[in-house]
């Protein structure tokens, strides 16, 4: 009988890469002209995975978010993984908003992403869900590497990581 072959998917956001792309921000954030005394706030709470964004009005909010997106694309951080939560005006006529990061795969996605494989009526491959991600395994090495492409080419609201392949 042959072995089976598999491979983990998984998501998430490297914190290391999200605070060096949010230090790159607030340097420049500093630099620029049109913030000069202007506040501007970047916090990161890696504990409950947020970023809160607080400064004087929308269009600086937009600024800042525009800045934070080219950090992050810079530092391969994905965006797939970064939800933009409501706008909240804070006090003194400011605005606020918190940025979520996604780094685990949501019960109802994971089980979208089983239900696709079963779906491809590949034989003997097959999908488990895990607590934090979903092992796909197989004996034949092509069909795992046809779910992988196949996964890829489907958007899922988030980064699909896989790893783990032996």
């Amino acid at each position: 009988m042959a072995k089976n072959s598999s491979f983990d998917i998984t998501t998430g956001c490297d914190y290391q890469e999200i605070d060096n792309a949010l230090n790159q921000a607030r340097k420049e954030i500093i630099n620029r002209y049109d913030f000069k005394n202007v506040v501007a706030e970047i916090n990161f709470e890696q504990s409950n995975n947020s970023i809160e964004i607080r400064t004087e009005d929308n269009f600086k909010l937009d600024a800042i978010w525009a800045i934070l997106v080219s950090k992050f694309i810079a530092r391969k951080v994905p965006l797939e993984n970064i939800k933009r939560n409501p706008l909240e005006t804070a006090s003194g006529g400011s605005v606020r908003q918190s940025l979520s990061l996604i780094q685990n795969i949501e019960s109802d996605i994971a089980r979208a992403i089983t239900n696709h494989v079963k779906d491809m009526k590949l034989k003997r491959t097959q999908a488990q869900n895990q607590t934090d991600s979903i092992r796909v395994s197989s004996p034949n090495r092509d069909d795992l590497q046809k779910v992988m492409r196949d996964l890829e080419n489907k958007d899922w609201g988030i980064k699909l990581l896989f790893g783990n392949y032996r």
